[in-house]
């Protein structure tokens, strides 16, 4: 259930409806919006009478909440999540663009391809040390000596870092490196990675399964949530259909509707959904139109000759010319995008 407190409720007040939840054997989540305080009350006995805590002083209204993700859902949190990483606000009016290689081949093309992202304007560099592949003879990533390179890079250029963690194992080391971790689609439902990273204090960042519903996607979430981490960014990156010409089908229609049920902020990656360097552009404009917090991008210095994921990496002039399309389109919808200068260099590759 959702406790709702009064405008004017006291701390005393919302303590001891905190401890009668407690008591009747929620777990208590706290939510401070800017006018009143939101309390969710998880597990539990299902045949506890909300009009015990109705009656209590300074509260509002006791509301049922109907989906069977609690803490993501909307009704617990109505308004949208902010999650902030010092100055970069993934969530409020600027949309944030994550960009950089699928994965650090080399100091070189790790430097190369951070100072390209941030002249264009991106906030967060992305990048991969460890790499889920299809096959057990693709490039599996750099490990420990490829998040040293992502950290240098990101730190030379004033950007933020994403990079995925695999498995619960590695998550202290890259926590050391990453300011934000990143749970791949093909772990999107490896629960004991999800309950282990909501203990930590970085911002997850949780890109839809292969094959996964929405509700199961914010299911996934809870899970993050429900271990204390209130820092989830959601990702949509595409989903498996029967149509073979693109390498997924980007899910346009998710990102309103996640909007709709859900407070967490939704950002979206045209590289892996399409999995064509000539679509990325045409798909991260309708995901920004389409009211998208961010955009997860891969560019490459050099994708031609990239060891994973070349065919679907921007050349960074292209990235440049995108950058600047989104300038137009974002203030059409209210948002914003990074304005600081942008280094032109000509649109060739």
């Amino acid at each position: 259930m959702v406790v709702v407190m009064e405008e004017r409720a006291t701390e005393e007040q919302i303590q001891h409806v905190i401890a009668q939840l407690t008591e009747m054997g929620f777990d208590v989540h706290r939510s401070t919006g800017a006018l009143r305080t939101v309390i969710g009350a998880v597990g539990g006995n299902r045949e506890a009478d909300p009009r015990l805590v109705e009656v209590l002083d300074g509260v509002h209204e006791v509301l049922r909440i109907t989906e069977p993700y609690k803490l993501a859902s909307r009704t617990f949190k109505p308004d949208g999540t902010v999650v902030a990483v010092d100055d970069v606000r993934i969530g409020g009016d600027e949309v944030i663009v994550m960009a950089g290689p699928c994965s650090a081949e080399s100091e070189t093309q790790v430097n190369t391809t951070a100072a390209a992202v941030k002249r264009a304007g991106a906030k967060i560099l992305r990048g991969g040390a460890f790499k889920p592949r299809s096959s057990p003879y693709s490039f599996q990533g750099l490990g420990e000596a490829g998040l040293q390179m992502l950290r240098g890079a990101a730190d030379a250029h004033q950007l933020k870092l994403v990079s995925e963690v695999m498995d619960v194992s590695q998550i202290e080391q890259v926590e050391q490196y990453a300011d934000i971790l990143q749970v791949g689609a093909r772990n999107m439902q490896n629960f004991t990675l999800l309950r282990e990273l909501g203990r930590s204090r970085k911002p997850v960042l949780l890109k839809r399964g292969i094959s996964a519903t929405i509700e199961e996607w914010l299911l996934s979430a809870e899970y993050v949530l429900a271990g204390g981490n209130q820092d989830v960014i959601l990702c949509e990156r595409g989903i498996r259909t029967f149509e073979s010409y693109t390498r997924n089908t980007l899910d346009i229609s998710a990102i309103p509707v996640v909007k709709k049920l859900s407070h967490l902020p939704i950002i979206v990656d045209p590289s892996h959904g399409t999995g064509r360097r000539d679509k990325v552009a045409p798909m991260a404009r309708a995901a920004v139109a389409a009211g998208a917090d961010g955009l997860l991008i891969e560019v490459h210095c050099d994708p031609d000759h990239a060891l994973s994921d070349g065919a679907q990496s921007m050349f960074p002039s292209q990235f440049d010319r995108l950058m600047a399309e989104l300038r137009i389109i974002a203030p059409a919808i209210g948002r914003s995008i990074c304005l600081e200068p942008v280094a032109r260099r000509g649109w060739g590759h």
